[in-house]
């Protein structure tokens, strides 16, 4: 085992996805892998993913810890069935059909929402992870879209992973509350500062920034001939 498997314990293990829900041994169980996940999944919503534990998903589901060894090898395969199901969330995906540029941002409105709902999965995006049956259904749905984008297949996943990480920023600005403001500063050693905020107000976009954001950074990304 490589230095990199031990320290993640990901390369040793087979997806929680290629196991059977539980193990043959034991009594009949009282709840299903489902419902070890919910439990999880409403744990992290009310207190972070740092509260969720194996010993505190048995104390909601009233039961041993123990027990959840019958389901699951590791904190880590609970891990990665919690972000497969909240990606399942996205559904129902964009029809690829008429504009797919329109599509690809409805796609990402729908991401942006979700890490809203669950500001803990952007956590889990940074740890080496299984990839599951509604991330893959997700991956493909992205790439349903793009079919028609005059682009390679490396810059669609790149477009797919820079949406990921717009959804998570503006999602994360929306927990933060109010933005940064110049309110009672004194600006008058800024000589740039003081010029812009003379200027009369401009007309507001006719669209938000985060699909503004996002259309010019997939269509630089998607270009024929981007590289």
């Amino acid at each position: 085992m490589s230095d990199a498997a031990s320290e993640t314990g990901h390369s040793a293990r087979d997806s929680i996805w290629r196991r059977p829900e539980r193990g043959t041994r034991g009594p009949t169980p009282a709840h299903s892998r489902d419902d070890i996940v919910a439990a999880a999944v409403a744990i992290a919503d009310a207190d972070g993913l740092a509260a969720v534990s194996m010993r505190a998903v048995a104390a909601r589901l009233e039961t041993g810890a123990a027990s959840l060894y019958r389901y699951l090898s590791s904190r880590d395969d609970l891990l990665d069935l919690m972000a497969d199901r909240v990606a399942a969330e996205l559904r129902p995906y964009p029809e690829p059909d008429g504009d797919w540029m329109d599509a690809l941002l409805r796609m990402a409105r729908a991401q942006r929402e979700v890490h809203e709902r669950h500001p803990w999965l952007a956590e889990l995006s940074q740890r080496p992870s299984a990839i599951g049956p509604e991330a893959l259904a997700f991956f493909d749905a992205c790439l349903g879209i793009m079919a028609a984008a005059p682009a390679t297949l490396t810059a669609k996943f790149e477009a797919i992973a820079m949406m990921n990480g717009v959804a998570i920023l503006f999602a994360r600005q929306t927990s933060a509350g109010a933005g940064f403001t110049f309110a009672g500063m004194d600006l008058t050693p800024y000589p740039h500062l003081v010029a812009a905020f003379r200027q009369p107000p401009a007309t507001p976009p006719a669209t938000d920034l985060f699909d503004r954001a996002l259309r010019g950074l997939l269509r630089a990304l998607l270009a024929p001939d981007a590289s």
